[in-house]
C-alpha cells in the first residue's frame, strides 16, 4: 500500500516538475499567446535546490492578502518538505527529486498569487537569469 501511494505521489511529482519546466505551456493557459520556442535539450540529472531562484519573488509590495497566502504556502511546503527529508525508505537522489519538486510547486502556486503586473516582472526576471545563465555556460566549454 505505501509502494502505490509513493509511486502515485512520485508520478504526481515529476508530472508537475515536468509542466513547470516548459514556460511555454503555462502561457497556453493563462491566455496569453504562445510564441514558437525552439526545441530545448535539458539534461538527465535534476538541478541541484540551490540553482533555483531565491530571489524571483523579492522586492515587490506584497498586499496583506497576498503576504498571508504566501506564507501559508511556505509553511505548507515546508511541512511537506520535512516529512519527505526524514523519510529513510528514499535514496538521495529520490529525496532531492522530492525536494525539488516540492520546491518548484511552491513556486508555481505562489505565482498564481501574484498581480498581472508582477507576474511580468518575475516572468522578466526569469528570461534575464536563463540569458546570465547560458552566456556563463557558453564561457565554460572547453575548447580543443
Amino acid at each position: 500500500m505505501n509502494k502505490v501511494r509513493f509511486a502515485k505521489l512520485l508520478a504526481v511529482a515529476s508530472a508537475f516538475i515536468f509542466l513547470s519546466a516548459e514556460p511555454g505551456l503555462c502561457r497556453v493557459q493563462s491566455g496569453e499567446p504562445a510564441s514558437v520556442d525552439t526545441p530545448k535539450v535539458f539534461s538527465p540529472a535534476p538541478p541541484k535546490r540551490d540553482s533555483l531562484p531565491a530571489n524571483d519573488f523579492s522586492g515587490f509590495d506584497y498586499t496583506d492578502e497576498q503576504k498571508a497566502e504566501i506564507d501559508q504556502i511556505r509553511k505548507d511546503t515546508k511541512s511537506q518538505i520535512d516529512v519527505v527529508a526524514k523519510d529513510q525508505k528514499l535514496t538521495a537522489d529520490q529525496r532531492d527529486a522530492m525536494i525539488l519538486g516540492y520546491t518548484r510547486m511552491e513556486y508555481g502556486r505562489i505565482y498564481t498569487v501574484l498581480t498581472p503586473v508582477q507576474r511580468r516582472e518575475v516572468q522578466q526576471r526569469i528570461r534575464v537569469r536563463r540569458v546570465a545563465d547560458e552566456a556563463a555556460k557558453k564561457k565554460q566549454v572547453p575548447r580543443n
